[in-house]
């Protein structure tokens, strides 16, 4: 098995010292990879019992020295359970050794790659994903109180994200002299993605965004941008993960007891596009550009105008999902319907033999990625991108078409020195009727640049779209997002009980002025925002002239007790309402006027 793979560990935001302990092993020799595999193995110290760190560290280095030791060709979970008993009885007798320092404990995850499988040996909370088909599935079960919960349907997942027994172990490694080991074995094919992390990255990257980042970019990159993820979402734990990508995979049969090693081909879907391919005679794919939970994105070279072009395809099972077709409908409509430099152009495509988006091909950056390497933005940079993209929202709102979605990942810097807005599938546009979706996060927006009353499930109108600009040009000044929270939830809650922090405390080179600009925008009364993106982007062009009101001043911060009283007093209603029902159901039947 042939594999590319990083691994990335670090202390995090918060917290002094790394209690993870990570690392990855591959035999030098060819053979004895094949007979033997690679291993990665990821420990994370229980803090709370001692030296978290001497106990991942231990755990970690006792179970690869067993890995190093075992006969080749030994049963994966032979030797796992090998692994997993060296690890343990070296934490507990460094435990017992020493109990004045007090008792040691981590978690441990093993995944051994050999041939073409996978097996994960787990005790604890550490998490390892296999994304194969554009699919992303976890393998392990937290071995924590809140995985019981959660089992039981005793909690959701949005609570178990702030439980206070989020980090309650049930199963732990080094506590006692026997130990308890769960194993999963999953057949893998090449350009599957395995990743194994930490409960400091997952409890705050959701699986979304772990398949958008290990799928979209190399697993160095993808290391850097979930453990930056986490960060912006306020973990305060330590933070590792490793990013594992399948290439090459041989399969092990046996002739007349022989061993024969057989190449596997990659998994590919039945009818999906691929590359090489001609689609309906016109466009020719030459290569994949990203891929998503649901869709791939190729270039392909149009043969009717010898251009490249992008072609953006739903994976077939979600073809017949009517909220996701008619998104998907929605985005090629809107997108024909609008012809503006500043907005990704759509090619119409009159004949098709199956549902794609076809659009231009761009080179260059997204929003993002540039706020990523450069943070925080010049101001005069950034009034600059706002304004251009003010010029592409008064076009957009002239022709009745609310976006509802803008955010730094939607807007694509081309290297011609031109932007483009893209992304239209849950925009509001007149004459298209109103979409139904089954996730409220998606049906909305995105967490952090949602307008209140987008929270609230309103659709919203033109000053929706200034409030999403309002909030990305805050991040922008900044380098920070204008509200964070443990979980999605809490920071769209935040924007309805409070205001974001002004941006000159975060940055002291933003004028009064044009932190009045970002604080108008960002509103939270739609009518105390600018009435429209013409509006705004005359004081984007010239800050100088804008009046400060002392906006500044007003602020507050979100109040938690609001947030925690709006979900008390939905619990409380609907713990009264059965009792007031039963109630009326009872006097109408004893009632006096019936005797």
């Amino acid at each position: 098995m042939e594999l590319t793979y990083a691994q990335l560990s670090l202390p995090g935001p918060v917290r002094p010292n790394n209690e993870d302990y990570l690392t990855v092993w591959r035999p030098a020799d060819a053979e004895d990879e094949r007979q033997r595999g690679s291993v990665v193995l990821l420990a994370d110290g229980v803090g709370g019992l001692g030296k978290g760190e001497v106990a991942s560290k231990l755990a970690v280095e006792a179970a690869l020295r067993k890995f190093m030791e075992a006969k080749p060709g030994v049963a994966p979970n032979q030797v796992l359970w090998q692994m997993f008993v060296a690890g343990n009885l070296a934490v507990y007798d460094a435990g017992m050794a020493d109990r004045a320092e007090g008792r040691m404990a981590t978690t441990l995850i093993a995944a051994v790659f050999r041939n073409n499988e996978v097996t994960v040996g787990h005790v604890g909370d550490c998490r390892a994903y296999h994304i194969q088909l554009g699919r992303i599935r976890q393998l392990t079960s937290d071995h924590t109180y809140v995985g019981t919960q959660l089992k039981l349907g005793l909690i959701s997942q949005q609570d178990a994200r702030t439980s206070q027994f989020r980090n309650l172990l049930t199963r732990s490694v080094g506590k006692d002299p026997t130990i308890q080991v769960d194993y999963y074995s999953v057949e893998v094919h090449p350009s599957d993605l395995m990743v194994v992390c930490s409960d400091g990255l997952y409890w705050h990257v959701s699986e979304q965004e772990i398949f958008n980042a290990v799928t979209w970019l190399p697993p160095a990159e993808a290391c850097r941008k979930l453990v930056e993820l986490a960060e912006q979402h306020g973990t305060d734990d330590n933070l590792s993960v490793v990013v594992v990508r399948i290439d090459r995979v041989e399969q092990l049969l046996y002739y007349r007891g022989l061993p024969i090693y057989q190449e596997t081909p990659e998994l590919t879907m039945s009818n999906e596009v691929q590359i090489g391919q001609i689609l309906d005679e016109r466009f020719h794919i030459t290569d994949v550009v990203s891929r998503s939970g649901m869709a791939s994105i190729f270039k392909a070279r149009d043969l009717q105008t010898n251009r490249a072009v992008a072609v953006k395809v739903p994976f077939m099972q979600f073809e017949s999902d009517p909220g996701f077709f008619t998104r998907f409908q929605r985005e090629e409509e809107i997108g024909r319907a609008l012809d503006h430099p500043y907005i990704l152009h759509v090619v119409p495509v009159e004949e098709k033999s199956r549902p794609y988006l076809v659009m231009e091909y761009l080179e260059g950056q997204t929003l993002r990625q540039l706020m990523q390497s450069v943070r925080p933005l010049p101001v005069a940079d950034a009034l600059r991108i706002a304004s251009r993209l003010c010029e592409a929202l008064t076009y957009m709102h002239q022709h009745e078409v609310i976006h509802r979605d803008l955010k730094p990942e939607n807007i694509m810097l081309c290297k011609d020195g031109g932007l483009r807005i893209m992304d239209f599938g849950i925009a509001k546009a007149a004459g298209l009727r109103r979409l139904t979706f089954t996730g409220f996060t998606a049906a909305m927006g995105t967490p952090d640049y949602m307008a209140p009353e987008q929270v609230k499930g309103k659709r919203g109108d033109e000053r929706t779209d200034i409030y999403s600009l309002g909030a990305m040009l805050y991040e922008m000044v900044t380098g920070q997002a204008p509200f964070e929270g443990a979980t999605p939830y809490l920071i769209m809650n935040a924007r309805l009980v409070g205001d974001p922090v002004a941006p000159r405390k975060i940055n002291p080179e933003i004028s009064p002025q044009v932190e009045e600009i970002i604080l108008r925008a960002m509103a939270m009364q739609p009518y105390d925002r600018y009435r429209s993106a013409a509006e705004l982007k005359a004081d984007l062009d010239a800050p100088e002239k804008v009046q400060v009101t002392g906006r500044d001043q007003r602020l507050r911060p979100p109040a938690v007790w609001q947030a925690r009283w709006r979900t008390l007093r939905v619990v409380v209603l609907a713990l009264l309402v059965p009792v007031v029902i039963f109630g009326v159901i009872l006097l109408f039947l004893y009632a006096p006027w019936k005797r």
